[in-house]
């Protein structure tokens, strides 16, 4: 439920519908807009009865939230949240940030290669997997621990932020310490005691949609990392099984229109996943951004034949560097731009 405040209201009023909201049991989210603030109810389970609040000082509106996520939801917040990173970058503004990178840190050269390559071609932030769950036991699982040292060497270096992923509620914080943007993956999307963990964590959190998930259940999953605090959630649309097999999994555009519909969270897309083949990441990338995509998560490899995970899926830096001119014009067609690396930004 929201408590939606006159234009007029004062500090007292909406100090006492917080009370009221408290004295019934439930946790108060003021939250001030361009031209009033709302509470929100947060903890109730079903429909909490508005009318002690309609008699409120300064209380013009109760609305009342119909989906099963809240926080999330446009009902709850309108405007877009715009995820702010180191450096001035955002995330769900006008700029549209790319973030490439291998599948999997596997040592220091391969690293710093592509991370060196995809600067070059105009990307802002470095992705690699330290940490790599997988399908089968006996893939290579990452470097762990020591490939979050590496991604720290490769930020020092190339100034690229940097997105990676945790894979349990242990090993959150030490990839807090070492990323600007923490990652779960689609293989641990409702994993709830890591969602809770990673909405502790104090860094933005990349929520990647699982293989099979409904739009509703992925901002379900989102809901948990805002009820936890955490205000700067960024989801990936990066496709869902499907019965062809012509491709990894089919890459749902749609999605992309229907979350901005639905929330103000901002969502990027991951056409390498979506397609699990190189030679149609381009085109697919570039119809994400025609459909609305808030940025672009692109595997790039520096010798995809060596590629210990995701070889097939992964671009090489000069077909990187082809994409990244393909999608300048098209995000100035759609009225948005392609963020520049945050050491370039004036």
């Amino acid at each position: 439920m929201l408590v939606v405040m006159r234009h007029d209201a004062r500090a007292e009023d909406i100090r006492a519908v917080v009370q009221a909201i408290e004295a019934m049991g439930y946790e108060a989210r003021p939250m001030p807009g361009r031209h009033r603030t709302t509470v929100g109810v947060v903890g109730n389970e079903g429909r909490v009865d508005g009318t002690p609040f309609s008699a409120l000082e300064g209380v013009q509106d109760i609305l009342h939230v119909t989906p099963p996520y809240k926080l999330v939801s446009r009902e709850w917040k309108a405007d877009a949240t715009i995820v702010r990173l180191p450096g001035g970058l955002t995330i769900g503004g006008e700029e549209v940030p790319v973030i490439a990178g291998p599948c999997s840190v596997e040592g220091e050269r391969q690293l710093l290669q592509a991370a060196h390559a995809v600067k070059e071609a105009g990307a802002t932030l470095l992705r690699a997997g330290a940490f790599k769950p997988r399908s089968s036991p006996y893939s290579f699982q990452g470097l762990g621990r020591d490939g979050l040292k590496l991604l720290a060497l490769a930020r020092r270096e190339t100034g690229l932020l940097i997105v990676t992923e945790a894979v349990d509620p242990e090993g959150v914080d030490a990839v807090a310490e070492a990323a600007d943007i923490v990652q779960i993956g689609a293989r641990n999307m409702q994993n709830y005691s890591l969602l809770r963990r990673a909405g502790r964590a104090g860094k933005p959190v990349l929520l990647k949609r699982g293989i099979a998930a409904t739009i509703e259940e992925l901002l379900l999953a989102a809901e948990y990392l805002l009820a936890e605090g955490n205000p700067d959630v960024i989801l990936c649309e990066r496709g869902i099984r499907s019965f062809d097999t012509e491709t990894r999994f089919l890459l749902d555009l749609g999605a992309i229109p229907t979350v901005h519909a639905l929330s103000h969270l901002p969502i990027i897309a991951d056409p390498s996943h979506g397609t699990g083949r190189r030679d149609l990441v381009p085109a697919m990338a570039c119809a994400a951004l025609a459909a609305g995509a808030d940025g672009l998560l692109v595997e790039v490899h520096p010798n995809p034949g060596e590629a210990r995970s995701d070889g097939a899926q992964s671009l090489r830096p000069e077909q990187f560097e082809r994409l990244m001119a393909d999608l300048r014009p098209l995000a100035e067609a759609v009225g948005r731009r392609i963020a520049e690396p945050v050491g370039a930004r004036t």
